[in-house]
């Protein structure tokens, strides 16, 4: 699926079913469906599970799959309540969360899908090309105010965020931000390709976003780790080889009681077709 799309489409409808799932129009067409399965939650791992369904389901006649974004927390939530069967998240569980499967007791299946490096964008129009982390989170605290500070034209900062449900907002926190508070002030978007779209359009913004979701409407940042010493700009080559910084897997998560319904879905997206698929949306494949 060409990405573009997938910026359009996401900040409306903020959610993506697969060509043979049902909808209220469409309630013939997985007749011939045996396994109808729900794959719900982050919008970072939404375009690869997107693409992996349509191509499973293009292959395998017996399987009806439908795929929802809206967050790593939504889907875990979803999965908690028993509402979908594959929770997509980009981040791991968090101690609350464990507790509430255990008190339910249930047991939960993590499956890492692919890796990601998430990427710092602004503006094309604003000249700052490299941040170091200690800058990306006094801009993200709100003790940097203006790209002046950091070398940049006399321009307020104007930052977007994930939403707190996100996977992408709690990695970004713990592992850009020292795990310190959001400023008052950041804007929280409900999807990555919002944040896209924002940062395209206004000269003052920055933003960060998976790989996959890289444009030419936004300038991606290189950053710094060692304070300023050396500079990695995100790519899938410096992800692999680990030069850069901010990489993260990415995981299916499911109910060990459902493992024999969703076990062609994961053993696809494992699979050497589905890594294929992981290489074309933008990510890294596991090997």
């Amino acid at each position: 699926m060409n990405k573009l799309k997938l910026f359009l489409i996401l900040p409306l409808i903020g959610m993506l079913s697969c060509g043979k799932a049902k909808t209220e129009n469409n309630s013939e067409a997985n007749a011939g469906a045996e396994v109808a399965v729900t794959i719900k939650g982050s919008d970072t791992v939404l375009p690869l599970a997107q693409k992996e369904a349509e191509e499973l389901m293009k292959n395998d006649a017996t399987v009806s799959i439908t795929v929802v974004g809206g967050g790593s927390g939504v889907g875990l939530t979803a999965l908690i309540d028993g509402t979908t069967d594959i929770a997509m998240a980009s981040r791991d569980l968090k101690t609350e969360e464990k507790l509430k499967f255990s008190e339910s007791k249930v047991e939960i299946e993590k499956v890492i899908i692919a890796y990601d490096a998430l990427a710092v964008i602004v503006n094309p129009n604003n000249k700052v090309s490299q941040l170091t982390r200690e800058q990306l989170e006094k801009i993200y605290t709100g003790e940097i105010k203006n790209w002046k500070e950091v070398g940049g034209d006399d321009e307020k900062i104007v930052a977007y965020s994930r939403e707190s449900s996100s996977g992408t907002y709690e990695f970004f926190k713990e592992e850009v931000m020292d795990k310190k508070n959001y400023a008052s002030d950041i804007l929280s978007l409900p999807a990555t390709g919002a944040i896209v779209q924002a940062v395209g359009q206004t000269k003052g913004a920055i933003g960060y976003v998976g790989l996959a979701y890289e444009t030419k409407e936004v300038k991606q940042l290189s950053v710094s780790y060692d304070q300023g010493k050396n500079y990695v700009a995100p790519s899938v080559e410096s992800a692999k080889d680990k030069t850069y910084p901010i990489s993260r897997p990415l995981f299916y998560m499911y109910n060990k009681t459902n493992a024999a319904k969703v076990k062609s879905i994961i053993d696809y997206a494992i699979s050497a077709e589905g890594q294929k698929n992981v290489s074309e949306i933008g990510y890294v494949p596991l090997n």
